[in-house]
This record gives C-alpha cells, structure tokens and sequence, in this order.
C-alpha cells in the first residue's frame, strides 16, 4: 500500500496554527461564526496553497510566505488623509475599527465586531471555492472592520473612504457593503501602511440591488516589507452597473484577488487595473468573473509597468453560464517591461457554454518604443524625462477612462508619486 504523507509544516503555516490557538479567546463570534473559524483554519492546516493548484501556478505561496510576524497589540496607526478630498473617512486601524464615525445621510455604518458577535455575518464567511486560501485566513483571523448600508435611491454627494492601516504585525479586516436600488456611490477602499513586516489579509464584500451604479477604488501602497493579501467580491444585480479600479503600487508579496458575480439581466462590470512593480516584488491580480444570466456586459483592461527585479501575473478568467445568452465580454492585459530582469505573466480564460455570445480576450508585452522616445529626445526633452512621459502615458489612458476629473486628477498625483520613487 502506497501511503502519501502530509508535508512537513512551513514556519509560516505553523505560526498561523499557533497564532490561532493563541488568539482565539479574543476573536468576536457567536456559535455559527466560530464554526466557520474552524473551518477555515483546518483549511490552512492542510497547507498553504502551491504551484500545484492551477489558481495559484504562479504565486506559490506556500514557498513565497517565509515568515508570519506577530500580533503587536501595542502597534499604533494613524487615519490618512483621503485620496479624494472632502470624502467621509472610516478608518481601521491596526485591525480595529473607529468608535467615532461620521454621519452620512442615507448611510448606516456598523462595526464589524458587532455582526461578528451577533453572528448576522456567518453566511458571508464561507470560502468561495477549495483553493480560497486568503478567504480562509481572513475568517480564521477577522476581529473588525465595517458594514456600510445605502440606502435605496440615495445619491451620494461625496465619497466614502474605508482606510485599512497598520504599522506592523497582522491586521485581518473585512469591509462589507450594501448598496440599495437606484442608489449611486463612490467609494475608495485604501490599503496601506509603513514600518516593520506585516502581514495583512482584507476581504471586501459589495452588493449591488437593482439600478444601483458604484465607482470603487482599490489604492493599495503598502510598505515594501509588508505581505498583502486581499480579495473582493461583488454581486451585481439587475440593471447595476460597477465600475472597479485597481491600483498596485506597493508591496513586497500581494495577491488581490477579484471574484465578481452578474445575478440580474441588464448588469455592467467594468474592471480597470493599473500594477505598478519595483525591486524584488512579487505582484498578482487574480480575477474570477461569472456571468451567471442573459444579457450581460463586462470589460476589464490591466496596465502592467515592471522595473527592476520585479515579477508580476494578471490571471483572469471570464465564465459564461449556460443561461447566459447575448453576454458581451472582454478583456484585455498589457505590459510594459522596463528591465531585462522583470518578469509578468499574464494567463486569460474564457470558458463558455452559451451559444449566443461575443467574448474575446488580448494580452500584450512591450517595451519603450524607440521611435517614441527618439521623437521626444529630438524636440530637446532628456531621455529619463522623455522615457517617464511615454511611460505615464501608457498607464494614465486607463484612468483618464473615469471620465470624473477629481478621480483621474487624485489617482494621477499617485501614479506621480511613484514614479518620483520608482522611475
């Protein structure tokens, strides 16, 4: 009889386990919720996910996580200031939220730790599929966070901004929204922070009822020591219409992980992605997209920018249900390389089993066009500053599709800042 052992334990998956043991008395939960945390650290028990598993073939976390630093309770974060100016700020801070929040007409806003305790959110902390190993880490370890409710109809004047800060350590936070009919939001979801190693898991849940239309941004500038592993997820339903916006610039190892849903006829996915990579980083956007009934749009296009030793991967993959008839999909991934030591992977999919549809998918891999930057040094501007405009240029078309000034105008300062950094 062959007999197949279970691999030896990494030090990061045996730091997780005791971490858990440790910590468990202080995690908030009724019954259902502790359950579901057992659930999920049994998960990380039979080991992190590796190369082996088709959805993480090119981020084998197992290898890549070397080390889990401690909980440091006496860690101290502080609000930032918003991306967009005038937006009403809901800060976590080192995985616990504010008391103190603002009011905002035609919103509800409640501590995470509250539908923890009373156990309202049970349901949600399930894992999407056998390989959710970020959803599995978040459940075990979630304390805090916020559950934003819109109200139906509301029209929101100005953003709402959810910061997840911390200044080392772990953090595990979970930020769930619920937007009404017809209602209409901005919201900045920010993930960020600065000093020692961290390692920090955010998953964020957002359901669209009918009509209702958001612009979300994902702003993450995590420290270049911190792991960040993220996931959101997103029902649209009838008639809804979802714009997200990704933007990576931070980070040592980052997995943000996008699973969107289309549940009503008439609902618009926009998916607009910008990863910005440096040093010996390792970036990966993994999105998962069903369209699960008839008559569904989506569109998702990456910007892709590699210096240094960095290694980055775009996995998409688009689902067509078998009812999904007249979906209209597509996708596309580009890269722009400025090191011979630079690596992307880009992997898209389609898998379809409607018969009445129009799908496609593209991916590029470039570099400078000499021609381009030839044309720039001739009219008297230097090469670095001429090999910076052609770059920016290339990332800034996929903002400029916003078509809101504040939001391309506060995202453009970013991409700047980096570049200040990076180019």
């Amino acid at each position: 009889m062959n007999m197949h052992a279970q691999p030896q334990r990494t030090l990061a998956e045996t730091a997780l386990i005791d971490a858990f043991g440790e910590r468990l008395s202080l995690l908030p939960g009724d019954g259902a919720v502790m359950t579901k945390r057992d659930d999920a650290i049994e998960a990380i028990k039979h080991g992190l996910p590796t190369r082996r598993l088709e959805s993480w073939h090119y981020t084998d976390l197992r290898r890549l996580l070397t080390s889990v630093p401690a909980f440091e309770a006496d860690a101290i974060a502080k609000a930032l200031e918003p991306v967009l100016e005038g937006s009403a700020v809901l800060p976590v801070l080192n995985g616990v939220s504010n008391a103190k929040l603002p009011e905002i007409e035609g919103v509800t806003v409640q501590s995470l730790s509250e539908k923890l305790t009373d156990g309202s959110v049970a349901p949600g902390l399930d894992r999407y599929g056998a390989d959710d190993a970020i959803g599995a880490l978040n459940t075990a370890f979630v304390a805090d966070g916020y559950f934003v409710d819109i109200a139906d109809g509301t029209q929101l004047e100005k953003p709402i901004e959810l910061q997840n800060l911390q200044s080392g350590g772990q953090a595990h936070v979970r930020l769930l929204a619920r937007v009404g009919a017809g209602a209409k939001a901005v919201i900045v979801e920010r993930q960020a922070g600065e000093g020692s190693d961290a390692l920090i898991s955010s998953v964020s849940q957002l359901v669209l009822d009918e009509g209702a239309e958001v612009t979300w941004l994902i702003v993450q500038e995590q420290s270049d020591t911190a792991t960040h592993l993220a996931q959101f997820k997103a029902h649209i339903g009838k008639n809804a219409k979802l714009t997200l916006f990704v933007m990576n610039a931070g980070g040592k190892l980052v997995r943000q992980e996008v699973v969107v849903r289309t549940t009503g006829e008439g609902a618009d996915f926009k998916l607009r992605g910008i990863n910005l990579l440096a040093g010996d980083t390792h970036t990966d956007t993994t999105m998962v997209l069903d369209h699960t009934v008839p008559h569904t749009t989506s569109t998702e296009v990456m910007r892709n920018v590699v210096t240094g030793k960095a290694r980055g991967v775009f996995q998409g993959r688009i689902n067509v249900h078998q009812y999904a008839q007249k979906t209209n999909a597509k996708m596309a991934c580009n890269t722009l390389l400025l090191s011979d030591d630079g690596e992307f992977s880009t992997k898209p999919e389609l898998e379809i089993f409607a018969d009445d549809v129009v799908c496609g998918h593209g991916a590029t891999v470039t570099e400078i066009d000499h021609n381009h930057l030839f044309y720039l040094m001739a009219r008297g501007i230097e090469e670095k500053t001429a090999r910076g405009l052609l770059v920016k240029a290339f990332v800034a078309e996929v903002i400029e599709e916003l078509d809101d000034e504040a939001l391309v105008d506060a995202l453009e300062a970013r991409l700047d800042g980096w570049f200040l950094t990076h180019g």
